[in-house]
């Protein structure tokens, strides 16, 4: 059903960049990014299409901003997590129960990174984001086994990356609420493993 063009009523609520970017979030997450046309976006916003063009250069510039937003809203729920333990080992191992709260959401695709850097072009300004994203989540690991005392947290990171990784893809195949637990229970065994005290 189409939703009727009415910018100013709604204004008051949400931007029309706002709108857009929240069509665009939940259209390229859910049907992919090179399959939902900028008209699909603009109907499920409920802008006038001027309202795109205002905002975006075109729909590399949205695509971009919506694996932008993606990435933002995915450190802010690891950083809230972090944020509620104080034991460095908590703190490393608490990356998989923020994975476990995503793979349990209904609308749950996988790896909103993953599905977009394999369906855009290889110039697209959205890969730029999704290396960012790459780096930023090897790094926090690193970061947080050094402080759980790792001997070497720059291999005990890529070893849970692994994990995490294998976990986000298994369920987006296959929808089995254990899997987020079976990832957390290898890298309890990882991290204790890796940060035995001499």
């Amino acid at each position: 059903m189409k939703r009727p063009v009415n910018e100013k009523t709604s204004s008051s609520r949400q931007s029309a960049r706002e709108r857009l970017l929240a069509a665009a979030g939940e259209l390229f997450y859910q049907e992919g990014v090179q399959s939902v046309g900028i008209d699909k976006v603009i109907e499920r916003a409920g802008v006038a299409k001027a309202s795109l063009y205002g905002n975006f250069k075109g729909k590399d510039d949205l695509v971009r901003a919506y694996l932008y937003a993606h990435y933002e809203a995915r450190r802010a729920a690891i950083e809230a997590e972090l944020a509620r333990h104080r034991a460095p080992r908590d703190r490393l191992l608490s990356i998989f129960d923020t994975l476990a709260e995503a793979i349990a959401k209904p609308n749950y695709r996988g790896c909103a990174f993953l599905r977009a850097s394999a369906e855009m072009p290889a110039d697209a300004s959205g890969r730029e984001v999704v290396r960012a994203a790459r780096r930023w989540t090897p790094e926090l690991l690193s970061g947080l086994a050094k402080e759980a005392g790792a001997a070497r947290p720059k291999s005990l990171a890529r070893q849970l990356l692994l994990i995490y990784d294998g976990a986000a893809a298994s369920a987006q195949l296959d929808p089995d609420p254990g899997i987020a637990a079976a990832a957390k229970a290898a890298a309890v065994l990882l991290v204790d493993s890796a940060c035995k005290k001499a």
